[in-house]
């Protein structure tokens, strides 16, 4: 670690009775909505289940990995409640989301794009989100990007053999000019961000998904959640919300807290009153939240838990390819001991601009953490035996496979098949039929054949000859396959709480205000506000459009209430800044 940023989560203790604004969770959608509260005056707290990360405290190697991991799985689940990645097992579509404070921003790769305008024009959408797309949906993707801060990997940065990679699939693909860098959250020159907060530049170790320990990459625990706790917001963590109710006026939030151990099953439940609740705890806590509450009296849509889409993620791997990629994170390693690896997507082949526009799809290199660098080489190694395709078949390229492998599992993943394996991260569009529901009240997903659309196959077709150019063995993803029932895994889960216009449609309405069970009537004061709002899958990594929504979704708050949001950079007067 190069330098110790401030803690700005308080106590549990500390949790007052009762605020005017309650917001229950803190990646893009709570980070926002407790920052822009905040900075309305309000008397505001943020609830976060897991634990607050700082730099340095990230997994870097495999003893620290394991202990981080929770599975959500159809017999129970298993794992502490405060595993910064929680796996969501079912039996056609897994999801991979984080658990900390910054949410799924602490262990996503940081690519901030737009979704293709064409995207807009879908009914799905209700018209007063498309009518704001030039005043208040564009505000939203200003400001985001104004403490977001994405850029593109700069042009003096040391060569990365995975980029360089990638270019070369782009033209064998003969998509040479749809390949480019794209905006990434991440910081490549040492200062203070728009929140007061001191970062260093990126050192190129690949580690984003698994936890940024030099403060570079631009989560909002660097941003919007310091920026919430400098105007006045008290961020808790710890807190696993159950329900939420409505009694003598005020919102309910019912929460258990849970410790390092995790949350005992008879934990006892406590609550804290609000006049203003948003839930913005992603696509699948949002979602599970509502369906709990609705158990419990709420009156809420029908549509609740459908319109769940995967965002069209495929996972997959050029494996030992004749180039050396790179593609491994340091780890605990220190810089300059391996080469480059970059941040851990760099660069895309943007094939959106199909005929139709859910026919495009985006490739996009991808790194491996260093703290499960080491578990590839057996995981790679036997999904190449089992499901790979050689570009040169034969007994020689068989053997020269063979020897390479046996030097990774020797000498480690920085030799060998490893070190040239090219992972391909993919981002398409599914049909949005999955379904969120809730089992002993755990959240489950159901969305039976999913893996066989259309889509996935040409995607599959694509990523093929992509990795031949590269002289590599093309590895599916290994859970895609016949055997297992072509299932999925998706790191962008959106929807469960869809918009539409009126509780037959929808489960909120254009402004994220929860509809009340039937017609176009909503709850005062109770809001969602985040990926779970999304009603389709965006084709293109969702953070940005998540959010410019939330931007949105604040300012109409504000608006509605009669509340003025400043949005005024000051110089930040409690915590937040490195120490």
């Amino acid at each position: 670690m190069r330098g110790a940023v401030a803690r700005i989560s308080r106590p549990t203790e500390d949790i007052r009775q009762h605020y005017e604004v309650v917001v229950i969770g803190s990646g893009y959608g709570g980070a926002i909505a407790a920052s822009r509260m905040a900075r309305a005056g309000r008397r505001a707290c943020l609830l976060e289940r897991g634990r607050e990360y700082l730099p340095g405290e990230y997994p870097a190697q495999p003893s620290d990995g394991l202990p981080e991991i929770q599975y959500n799985t159809p017999v129970g689940h298993f794992g502490s409640r405060l595993g910064l990645f929680e796996l969501h097992i079912n039996d056609d579509m897994n999801a991979l989301v984080g658990c900390g404070l910054g949410g799924t921003s602490l262990i996503n790769a940081n690519v901030s794009l737009r979704p293709d305008p064409r995207l807009w024009d879908d009914p799905r959408w209700p018209a007063a989100v498309r009518d704001d797309l030039p005043t208040l949906v564009e505000d939203g993707f200003r400001r985001a990007a104004e403490m977001l801060q994405p850029t593109p990997l700069p042009a003096d940065f040391p060569a990365l053999p995975k980029l360089e990679a990638l270019e070369v699939s782009a033209r064998e693909l003969g998509m040479a000019e749809k390949f480019y860098r794209p905006p990434i959250n991440v910081t490549f020159r040492d200062g203070t961000n728009n929140a007061g907060v001191a970062q260093k530049r990126c050192i190129a170790c690949g580690d984003c998904v698994s936890g940024c320990n030099h403060s570079a990459k631009n989560t909002t625990l660097m941003n919007y959640l310091p920026d919430a706790a400098n105007h006045g917001a008290e961020i808790f963590t710890g807190i696993d919300v159950r329900s939420i109710g409505r009694q003598d006026g005020h919102w309910v939030v019912n929460y258990a807290i849970v410790a390092d151990g995790g949350e005992a099953p008879d934990a006892p439940e406590q609550f804290v009153t609000a006049d203003l609740v948003i839930v913005a705890a992603g696509a699948i806590g949002s979602t599970a939240i509502l369906l709990r509450s609705k158990e419990r009296g709420l009156a809420l849509s029908g549509r609740l838990g459908e319109s769940f889409t995967g965002n069209g993620d495929v996972l997959a791997f050029a494996y030992d390819t004749d180039r050396t990629i790179h593609g491994i994170g340091f780890g605990t390693r220190p810089e300059g001991e391996i080469k480059p690896v970059g941040p851990c997507i760099t660069g895309i082949i943007d094939h959106r601009d199909t005929a139709d526009v859910r026919d495009g799809f985006v490739i996009e290199e991808g790194s491996i953490p260093g703290a499960i660098g080491g578990f590839m080489i057996e995981i790679l190694g036997a999904a190449a035996a089992g499901a790979g395709r050689m570009v040169k078949p034969g007994l020689i390229a068989w053997l020269r496979e063979r020897v390479r492998a046996l030097v990774s599992l020797v000498q480690g993943p920085y030799r060998g098949a490893i070190a040239n394996t090219q992972t391909y991260l993919v981002m398409a569009h599914d049909d949005g039929r999955g379904r969120i529901s809730i089992e002993d009240g755990r959240p489950r997903i159901a969305w039976p054949g999913v893996g066989s659309l259309p889509i996935f196959d040409r995607i599959d077709d694509t990523l093929e000859k992509a990795s031949k150019v590269l002289g590599g063995e093309f590895v599916p993803d290994p859970i895609w396959s016949a055997l297992l029932g072509k299932r999925l895994i998706t790191v962008h889960p959106l929807g469960g709480c869809a918009m539409g216009v009126d509780a037959g449609s929808g489960v909120v309405d254009h402004a994220g205000r929860v509809f009340s069970g039937g017609g176009a009537a909503v709850h005062d004061g109770l809001y969602v506000a985040d990926a779970a709002i999304i009603p389709l899958s965006l084709g293109v990594n969702p953070l940005l459009t998540i959010s410019a929504l939330a931007e949105r979704c604040c300012a109409l708050i504000a608006r509605e209430r009669g509340w003025t949001i400043d949005y005024a950079f000051k110089a930040p007067q409690g915590g937040g800044t490195l120490a």
